[in-house]
């Protein structure tokens, strides 16, 4: 898990993230696109997401595509978010579910 929060704490990585929960698969190219850096900066960004387990690669014939692997965010969220919040959170939901219903 370490690991993965190390990954998650830089911003750049984040957006490399959200640029692949927007479309899947991405290049190295599709990625360097939408990032105000050298394609050199982005791969060692990759690789730390890589490292990390966030992202999953397969190549199709000499290019590489990059795919979103959410396990390890969900895995931080079932610990987390499971272990302190979640009386609170479901309680909050159910709450609001009755308000909802109540108004006119």
């Amino acid at each position: 898990m370490d690991a993965v929060f190390r990954a998650l704490a830089d911003p750049t990585r984040r957006q490399l993230l959200d640029s692949l929960y927007e479309r899947n698969g991405q290049t190295l190219n599709g990625l360097c696109e939408r990032m105000d850096m050298t394609r050199q900066a982005v791969t060692k960004h990759l690789a730390i997401l890589e490292e990390a387990n966030l992202v999953a690669t397969i190549r199709k014939g000499r290019e590489k595509e990059h795919y979103l692997n959410p396990v390890p965010i969900n895995e931080i969220a079932d610990r987390w978010i499971g272990k302190f919040e979640r009386g609170r959170l479901d309680a909050l939901g159910d709450l609001k579910r009755r308000l909802e219903r109540e108004e006119p």
